[in-house]
């Protein structure tokens, strides 16, 4: 009897603090509805970047931060992906600062990186451990400034990594060892994220081993794909209810090789899927955060990293193929998300930064700006600045 009165208060107590944090901490957070202009919201979100890298003692790109909270430590894998949006944002606004930018973060990795050529798990730390997924992010900033610069030490970083992606990959194309501990071993089809950086680092150094080892985990990622468009084993925590990150990671990884390599194939699968995930959005543009193998919602809050990731994937869908489908979902959850990206906040690390989760209690980066939400946000906006204009190889590179 006791120890039911005793689960009965603390059920009570668990419910009043989730709402005293919500009280508290969610109003930190605004939305932006009354000022949805793109150019305001990205110049925004890269001076959170900035800002982010400039928090620490190093030159990476703090994790993000709780709200109302300072920022976190540097975080290897998004400083890595972080780095390519920052060479587009340097063309787009003619700014060389953000190259250099790009480059000491590149440099920052090298100085970082594992003996066995790989990029460790997680934050910062002195006991690393190698993680593949975030081998193959940081390999997307090696390989566009080695494909920029020529510069020979992020080639050499770039090939000390993929000799560790080949040699602790599967003969069936996934990764199986060296996995993050954080990651479910037999639930990473979204690795091919990974394989789309070993892809372009294959072919900035001219090495065809990196891309058909890509090519045979972007051939187990489409084994892994239902005939509606959703993914198995596409999670950290939920197989069953993947999240709508993982599965875009996993899109944009599939988009991404298929540019690359022009398999056509592989754009078949990628498209299946962006077409699945169109069809689970609704007319505001918003999409559950986790999604069920029957393309229902799962949740009730949005993923706002992978609405703009999702973006992303139908802003380059629609300049390959003109489907003007792809260009209303993009401009529908484009809408979505700066409503709800704060630019109004006095906290600058607050102010540009973007919620994992809208309402920002959602349970994907749970009252926190993440550094690779607001990196996919500012994408998606370069993406939209660019608009109409065909891809190319350096499109492609886009992590």
């Amino acid at each position: 009897m006791m120890r039911g009165v005793r689960g009965t208060v603390r059920s009570v107590r668990d419910a009043a603090s989730a709402a005293w944090q919500r009280h508290k901490l969610g109003k930190l957070y605004s939305d932006s509805a009354a000022n949805l202009a793109p150019a305001l919201h990205l110049r925004e979100a890269i001076d959170w970047l900035c800002r982010a890298q400039d928090a620490g003692e190093d030159r990476g790109f703090s994790y993000g931060a709780r709200l109302g909270e300072a920022f976190l430590p540097s975080y290897p894998e998004t400083t890595g992906y972080i780095i390519p949006t920052f060479l587009r944002a340097a063309d787009a606004w003619s700014r060389p600062e953000l190259e250099q930018r790009a480059i000491e973060a590149a440099d920052w990795e090298i100085a970082v990186q594992m003996p066995c050529g790989a990029v460790m798990a997680g934050r910062v730390t002195e006991t690393p451990r190698p993680a593949v997924f975030n081998t193959g992010q940081v390999l997307l900033g090696w390989a566009a400034l080695f494909g920029r610069t020529g510069e020979e030490r992020f080639g050499n970083a770039a090939e000390r990594a993929a000799e560790w992606l080949l040699a602790t990959q599967e003969a069936n194309g996934e990764w199986v060892q060296g996995n993050s501990p954080l990651a479910n071993a037999r639930s990473t089809t979204y690795n091919v994220k990974a394989a789309w950086g070993l892809c372009r680092a294959g072919l900035v150094l001219g090495n065809e081993r990196y891309v058909r080892s890509a090519l045979l985990n972007a051939e187990h990622a489409v084994r892994q794909q239902a005939p509606n468009g959703w993914f198995g084993r596409c999670c950290l925590t939920d197989p069953d209810r993947p999240l709508l990150h993982t599965l875009a990671y996993t899109v944009q990884g599939l988009l991404g090789i298929a540019q690359l390599t022009g398999r056509e194939d592989v754009l078949v699968a990628a498209r299946r899927s962006a077409d699945a995930f169109m069809g689970v959005m609704d007319e505001r543009g918003f999409i559950p955060g986790r999604i069920r193998s029957d393309l229902r919602g799962a949740v009730d809050w949005c993923c706002l990293t992978g609405s703009a990731q999702m973006s992303i994937v139908w802003a380059r869908l629609f300049t390959l193929t003109q489907d003007a489908r792809y260009h209303d979902a993009r401009s529908r959850v484009n809408g979505y998300l700066l409503a709800r990206h704060d630019v109004r906040s006095s906290d600058p690390v607050i102010r540009g930064g973007l919620a994992g989760s809208w309402p920002v209690w959602g349970d994907y980066g749970q009252y926190m700006v993440l550094n690779w939400a607001t990196k996919f946000f500012a994408d998606a906006l370069l993406a939209e600045r660019a608009f109409g204009r065909c891809p190319s190889l350096e499109d492609a590179v886009m992590g």
